[in-house]
């Protein structure tokens, strides 16, 4: 069987979800990180471009003179790994000053408009600023180019990235050591029920009661459920064994008996009478196996059930034992009117009935009359066999029911043990009295209800 580890498992699930989601949050993150920096640099980039347009003034001429301020410059240069650039134009292809090579962000009217573009090999961040200077008669537009690498803008995006991701690392190895403390606590409780298993008997298969998650509560109630089918199981080959031992003793020491006496034997016929009496003891012996099997059977039955017409049954039951009756010298009849149903397992309703049939033939003697009756009454199911046989004294008839109990000849009372275990699963009640006249026993089971 394979075995894993649940403390494993979950903190694999855990690492892998928290992976993929750590990945998309650190995917936005930088994105995020970008917005940012960009959005720095551009402050920083509009600052000198609107410091270097207010040094730009109208000479005598009317034309534009500029003194750059160095100051605007070193807010860019502020970053020493970045380079700056600028340039500042007059009137539409009037270079004043600057790197002529830069390229103009071009802009319907005033204002600082922004763009990324390449200076050489290298890419930069361009910031255009569109401006008019007035000679008190007219406007002369221009406009004031500044720009920087972006070396400084990734670097930022980057630590923010790095920053971020450490985070994310320490809040999963936090859930990952939460995760762990949590599922050693919560398996506690099925430790402890591990632990109180292992600590009872191998006999002991009382239902577990010992407290547990309300998750674990279905497992608990599945190993109560096999360990009273255990139990259940158990008892019927106790029982079995049991009384193998105690009814097949008798017969099989008779076997032996006869059998060394047949070895014995000065005459032929001695032998003969002693292997016949063997013969009959194999026979009993043979008998009460098969009624041990069978409650062994009922021992262990379960109640799954369904309709059946016990009209027909015993009816059909009664007709195939006609034969045994007659050459056992005794008379067998039915009585039965209409038809009765009855909610049972159709196989051990069919047993109990020829039990009850059996221990009448058995016991009633030759030339008694046996009757097989099935009736409805206040809406109960009624079988009865009766005989005008000897009976069973009223004082021994309490004990018939169980086992090992004489019925009365030979033999042991097996048949009316079986026959009350019977109707016990299907919420019958064995109930022995006299027959018609006084003379005789009349079986009766009554079932609770019809089907």
């Amino acid at each position: 069987m394979t075995r894993y580890s649940l403390r494993r498992r979950l903190l694999g699930w855990l690492l892998v979800s928290t992976a993929v989601l750590g990945m998309l949050a650190l995917a936005d993150t930088w994105r995020e990180a970008i917005r940012t920096a960009t959005s720095v640099s551009d402050r920083v980039l509009a600052g000198s471009a609107l410091a270097i347009a207010e040094r730009v003034s109208v000479d005598e001429d009317g034309g534009l003179e500029v003194d750059i301020p160095y100051s605007a410059l070193e807010m860019l240069t502020s970053t020493a790994q970045d380079r700056v650039f600028y340039r500042v134009d007059g009137p539409p292809g009037a270079f004043l000053t600057g790197y002529e090579d830069l390229g103009i962000v071009p802009a319907d009217g005033d204002g600082t408009v922004f763009a990324d573009a390449m200076f050489g090999d290298e890419p930069i961040r361009v910031a255009t600023l569109h401006r008019q200077a007035t000679t008190g008669f007219d406007s002369i537009a221009f406009t004031v180019t500044v720009a920087e690498t972006t070396l400084a803008r990734r670097e930022l995006a980057r630590a923010i990235l790095w920053r971020a991701g450490l985070r994310l690392a320490g809040m999963i190895l936090g859930a990952s050591v939460a995760v762990w403390v949590a599922v050693t606590l919560a398996l506690r409780p099925l430790n402890r029920l591990g632990e109180a298993i292992a600590e009872r008997s191998p006999d002991d298969l009382r239902p577990i009661r010992a407290a547990t998650p309300s998750e674990v509560e279905g497992l608990v109630e599945a190993v109560n459920s096999f360990m009273t089918r255990l139990g259940t199981a158990l008892a019927g080959l106790r029982n079995f064994t049991g009384n193998a031992s105690h009814q097949l003793r008798t017969p099989m020491a008779v076997v032996r008996t006869e059998l060394a006496l047949a070895t014995r034997a000065a005459t032929l016929d001695e032998s003969r009478r002693a292997n016949a009496r063997a013969d009959a003891a194999l026979a009993e012996a043979e008998r009460v196996l098969a009624q041990l099997l069978l409650l062994a059977r009922v021992d262990a039955a379960g109640r799954g059930m369904e309709p059946v017409n016990l009209t027909a049954l015993a009816r059909d039951l009664t007709a195939e034992l006609v034969p045994d009756a007659a050459e056992a010298g005794l008379d067998l009849g039915f009585d039965g009117q209409g038809t009765v149903w009855l909610r049972a397992e159709p196989v051990l309703l069919r047993e109990l009935l020829r039990n009850l049939i059996q221990n009448a033939l058995l016991y009633a003697g030759h030339g008694a009359e046996v009757t097989v009756r099935v009736a409805g009454a206040g809406g109960a199911a009624v079988l009865a066999v009766e005989d005008d046989g000897p009976g069973i004294p009223p004082a021994r008839r309490a004990l018939i029911g169980q086992r090992f109990t004489p019925s009365g000849g030979e033999g042991m009372g097996l048949g009316l043990a079986i026959v009350a275990e019977i109707a016990a699963l299907f919420g019958g009640v064995l109930d022995l009295a006299d027959g018609a006249g006084g003379r005789g026993l009349r079986a009766t089971v009554r079932f609770a209800e019809q089907a």
